[in-house]
C-alpha cells in the first residue's frame, strides 16, 4: 500500500516536471518568433549591398560617422553608421550589418 502510493507520487512529480517547461513553452517562443521577425523585417532595410564601391556607398549614404582600418590582408575597411555597419574589402562592400541597438530601438518603438 505504501509502495503503491510513493510510486504514485514520484510519477505525478515527474509529470509536473515534465509538464512545467511546456505551461511557458509558448510564452518563450512568441518571444522569441516577435525577435526573429523584427531582425528579418530590419534586413530588409535598404542597406549598401555586395559589390558597391566605398565612393558609391558615400554618395547614396552619405558620410559614415565613423572609418576604420584598414586591417589585415586583403584589406579590410569598415564605416560605422548610426544603425549599421559596412565592411569592404579593398574598396568594395563585403557586407552590411544592422547594429543589435538599432533592432532593440526599433522593438521599443513598436511597443509604444
Amino acid at each position: 500500500m505504501i509502495k503503491r502510493v510513493s510510486t504514485r507520487l514520484f510519477l505525478a512529480a515527474v509529470l509536473v516536471a515534465l509538464a512545467w517547461p511546456m505551461a511557458f513553452a509558448d510564452r518563450q517562443t512568441t518571444g522569441d518568433i516577435l525577435l526573429i521577425e523584427k531582425v528579418r523585417e530590419a534586413m530588409t532595410r535598404d542597406l549598401p549591398r555586395n559589390g558597391l564601391s566605398m565612393a558609391q556607398v558615400e554618395r547614396r549614404f552619405g558620410e559614415p560617422l565613423e572609418r576604420r582600418g584598414p586591417v589585415g590582408e586583403p584589406p579590410i575597411t569598415r564605416w560605422t553608421y548610426q544603425d549599421y555597419s559596412v565592411y569592404f574589402e579593398h574598396d568594395l562592400v563585403i557586407e552590411s550589418v544592422l547594429h543589435n541597438e538599432a533592432v532593440i530601438r526599433e522593438i521599443n518603438a513598436g511597443q509604444r
